[in-house]
């Protein structure tokens, strides 16, 4: 069984495994599920991602979903060092990648923005619902990111499952036109994330369809 993407260019979650797997150096196919026309929903995406979501990756004979599982299993099964060695380092990093993943993320999603735009009679946008909570969470991230086992990247100098996580979460920032100023720990980190192939070729521009 070949391993099979299927990802929406935009998708943060699904960027973070196009970063872990090139990182890997894992040659993948992949196959788009529109998002924007509501094709997550449908009956061949349902089956293969019960949430209806993005990513799925078929890998080792095995459907897997949900990004941080993923990370993990990939962490695991390939020896990629992208949890510490040790239960302490393993927690922060876990803690770090949970507070953009499962805080942000989660409230910032396409769908959670769209249902408040939509049903705010006008009160609310798209941009301002962003610009509401993605900078209060990357702010949390910022002093997280002050702890002395940061280094060149979120924890030392080795990538890893935080950064993973950071960097999709940064370019939505970008997106949403949220100033990163008052964060230097992320922007220095990032400066340095953003000379690393892996995630340069991961980037929703070199996947936006054509």
């Amino acid at each position: 069984m070949k391993t099979v993407l299927y990802d929406y260019w935009r998708s943060s979650a699904a960027y973070r495994i196009r970063i872990t797997l090139n990182h890997l150096g894992l040659e993948y196919q992949q196959i788009p599920v529109d998002l924007a026309s509501g094709e997550q929903r449908q009956p061949a995406n349902l089956a293969r991602n019960p949430q209806g979501l993005v990513p799925t990756l078929e890998l080792d004979d095995q459907v897997l979903t949900q990004s941080l599982a993923i990370i993990e299993y990939l962490d695991e099964t390939r020896h990629a060092g992208l949890l510490p060695p040790t239960a302490l380092g393993r927690a922060r990093v876990r803690r770090i990648a949970y507070a953009i993943a499962m805080e942000i993320h989660a409230v910032c999603n396409l769908r959670v923005a769209k249902f408040a735009a939509e049903n705010s009679n006008g009160g609310i946008s798209m941009q301002s619902w962003m610009q509401a909570f993605i900078p209060e969470g990357l702010r949390a991230v910022e002093r997280m990111l002050g702890e002395p086992e940061t280094g060149r990247f979120c924890h030392g100098d080795r990538l890893g499952m935080a950064d993973i996580c950071l960097v999709p979460q940064i370019y939505n920032a970008r997106r949403w036109e949220i100033p990163l100023d008052d964060m230097p720990n992320i922007r220095r980190i990032m400066a340095n994330l953003e000379q690393i192939d892996a995630i340069r070729r991961a980037h929703p521009d070199n996947h936006q369809p054509q």
